[in-house]
């Protein structure tokens, strides 16, 4: 596949990276010198200066055979553009745009987008799906990430192991035995910056980050068994009312009245209009660092702390400060990756990324076969996606213990109809079903060729 990524910042480096190391035709174009530079000598692409709007520019990218354009500049007008250049001059299949500015994005101005206006595919914008991040974060309180699959029958969960978890230093085999009914997968363990793709005999430590796939009425159980099972949160403050913070506060009043919902905005004219939008969250005009105004909002009663503010340092030292002054749950939003490591020494319990979000949506797109979903880990080290099976596929039609997947492929469910199965050995897929799997970043292409090749590929 021949893909043009407009734009080499932290977002087009990290498309292009991954779209490279599976083989794909990468042509990465950016005006920016350093950041061409950076990327034609770390990754395997045709790096090119210039305009990605500039029709000149895009012909010598190679546009008029590309099956799809990524446009993720920092300019929402030049990814428009880009995508309408490469539609109405090169015929490009596939356009995908990242589209910030909230204007854009109304319902009022649904038809803006369309194939006869601005042909655009599929529009990503960071801050809605940030804010819906944190929302299935609050949903199921306790977990550091969650996310559902097949209509939400399924759910990944993220749990962080603590000293006295129940199921600490017990191999997973075991985990069948002593929970029989329970239906979860462990399918990924991050133990010390590092990823392990678990087998039956290994163990879960202390400090683990663990992520299993369940069936989503067996969920408030697993935590239970994981030792995480935490009260929902209905007193919760929102630290910065910028794009982010604003969705958020909007998305969680909808829950209702018994939310009691806070959000301090240190700019005046910012926090006016946020108030004057939003109907039952009380906004705080205020420095999120200063001690007064976390006592004004009365910090030591609130129960999770989401600092979303466009400053890491400051979300980052905010949440420690809230939680030292008495909150319980802290969510943090942070755009710089060397931070993540240090989030679990400084009592932060959940982190959420922009730019792996971003990623995660933008490859669940550029996935093919059967696939309905995909769902990025620890910016591309892994996926975990949603597949249609097909009579032609290898996992049909026999048992599963008679099916030899490679080294970093796990199936975590089976959801035929709403019936959902755990995998076990004798469970037999059928045309039909939706798998939900686990891939090692090199085995992903493996997964898609299942759901695209006849049988005897492997």
């Amino acid at each position: 596949m021949k893909v043009i990524v407009c734009g080499a910042g932290q977002v087009g480096s990290n498309i292009a990276r991954h779209l490279s190391e599976e083989n794909n035709d990468v042509t990465v174009i950016d005006h920016d010198a350093e950041r061409i530079r950076r990327v034609g000598d770390t990754l395997d692409v045709q790096a090119m200066l210039g305009f990605a709007s500039h029709p000149d520019i895009l012909e010598q990218a190679g546009a008029s055979a590309a099956d799809m354009v990524v446009a993720v500049t920092a300019s929402d007008e030049i990814n428009m553009v880009a995508c309408q250049v490469c539609h109405s001059l090169f015929n490009v299949p596939t356009k995908i745009a990242r589209i910030r500015h909230q204007s854009y994005l109304q319902p009022v101005w649904a038809d803006l987008f369309s194939r006869e206006n601005l042909p655009i595919d599929v529009i990503i914008s960071p801050e809605v799906e940030v804010a819906r991040a944190v929302a299935r974060r609050l949903e199921v309180p306790g977990a550091l990430d969650m996310i559902g699959f097949a209509d939400d029958t399924v759910r990944l969960i993220a749990v962080r192991l603590a000293e006295d978890c129940p199921v600490a230093h017990t191999p997973l085999r075991q985990l069948t035995e002593l929970f029989p009914d329970l239906n979860i997968t462990v399918v990924y363990i991050i133990r010390a910056d590092r990823g392990i793709c678990p087998t039956s005999l290994d163990q879960m430590l202390p400090g683990d980050e663990v992520y299993f796939i369940a069936d989503a009425a067996h969920v408030d159980r697993a935590m239970d068994v994981f030792g995480q099972r935490v009260r929902e949160a209905r007193r919760l403050i929102i630290l910065g009312g910028g794009n982010i913070g604003f969705l958020l506060a909007r998305q969680l009043e909808t829950l209702g009245s018994h939310v009691d919902l806070k959000l301090i905005e240190a700019d005046r004219t910012r926090a006016e209009y946020v108030a004057e939008h939003l109907n039952r969250t009380t906004v705080i005009n205020g420095d999120a660092l200063d001690r007064d105004i976390l006592e004004e909002a009365n910090i030591a009663s609130v129960e999770t702390v989401i600092a979303v503010s466009n400053n890491d340092e400051v979300n980052i030292l905010a949440s420690v400060m809230a939680k030292r002054y008495g909150s319980g749950r802290s969510i943090v939003l942070i755009n710089t990756g060397t931070y993540a490591p240090i989030m679990a020494p400084l009592g932060i319990d959940a982190a959420v990324s922009p730019r792996e979000i971003t990623v995660s949506s933008i490859l669940q797109h550029v996935r093919r076969g059967r696939i309905r979903s995909v769902y990025t880990l620890r910016e591309g080290d892994a996926e975990v996606i949603e597949a249609e099976a097909m009579e032609t596929s290898p996992l049909v039609g026999k048992p599963l213990r008679d099916i030899n997947l490679p080294n970093g492929i796990l199936v975590g469910a089976v959801v035929r109809g709403r019936e959902v199965l755990i995998p076990r050995g004798s469970t037999v897929v059928k045309e039909g079903d939706r798998v939900i799997m686990f891939a090692v970043h090199g085995m992903v292409k493996k997964v898609e060729k299942m759901f695209s090749v006849a049988l005897g590929f492997f």
